[in-house]
């Protein structure tokens, strides 16, 4: 209960923060916007290529949108992590009674509260601008999972990155290596069979491919659930991965102070 109780005091903490720049989410959202109208605008001809399997490409797209949304914004989950220790933030929490795994699962959960309101903002934004999804609230719910697991996963991947290197300039790098090529060699942008046959193998072990993909199913008429329930549980497996060096690299940080 302990645990608990630590998390939802840390993620109160985090939502404060957010609350006093409530700008933030909007501003995060502009990226995503663009590529939803003006790439759906830009490639909407792409559907009349033979084999890609839908007629709306915004409807193709906006599950893509939703998930590479919560994916960007958790790669930077570990600045504000980085700017905690330089202003000695972490380390007057290690000397107080509260749950060291409270401080990552905290921080996980106010993003998985903001991850969960920009993409409803991306679904409605899409719905407007033609997009429809066939199975309704439970489609746009699994969506929604399949969006905050990559991002909590992908935000303990960052958490631990910036325990780890504590500069702002090695955790920048670092995550603009991943988020482009893991955007680009994956289903959002394109129907699988039309990638290169090198891409197509790397998507098959791309966490980010299997949200979308299960996100993209979820929203059709008759989902595949058992296909659903393999990525999801795929990611799930990926998230406690990241999750145990998220806390392997805290306690490492613990050491060396």
């Amino acid at each position: 209960m302990k645990a608990l109780s630590d998390t939802r005091h840390m993620t109160v903490r985090h939502l404060m923060a957010l609350w006093r720049q409530p700008w933030w989410i909007a501003v995060s959202l502009v990226q995503p916007v663009i590529w939803l109208l003006l790439f759906g605008a830009l490639f909407r001809s792409i559907t009349d290529i033979p084999g890609f399997g839908s007629s709306n490409y915004i409807q193709f797209l906006a599950p893509g949108v939703v998930v590479m949304t919560a994916f960007f914004g958790s790669g930077w989950t570990g600045m504000p992590v980085i700017d905690d220790i330089n202003r000695g933030v972490i380390d007057r929490f290690l000397v107080s009674p509260v749950r060291r795994s409270s401080l990552i699962s905290g921080r996980l959960a106010s993003s998985a509260l903001t991850t969960t309101i920009q993409s409803l903002i991306i679904v409605v934004l899409a719905l407007i601008v033609g997009a429809s999804f066939d199975n309704s609230v439970l489609g746009v719910a699994v969506l929604l999972a399949m969006a905050v697991l990559v991002g909590s996963a992908f935000g303990c991947l960052s958490i631990g990155l910036a325990l780890l290197a504590r500069r702002e300039e090695t955790l920048i790098a670092t995550v603009q290596f991943m988020l482009l090529p893991l955007s680009f060699m994956s289903v959002t942008f394109m129907q699988k069979s039309l990638m290169p046959g090198w891409m197509q193998t790397i998507s098959s072990y791309n966490p980010l491919n299997w949200a979308v993909e299960a996100g993209r199913e979820a929203v059709t008429a008759s989902p595949d659930w058992a296909a659903i329930a393999g990525k999801g549980g795929l990611l799930i497996a990926f998230l406690l991965v990241c999750g145990v060096f998220a806390s392997r690299a805290f306690r490492t940080y613990q050491r060396s102070v």
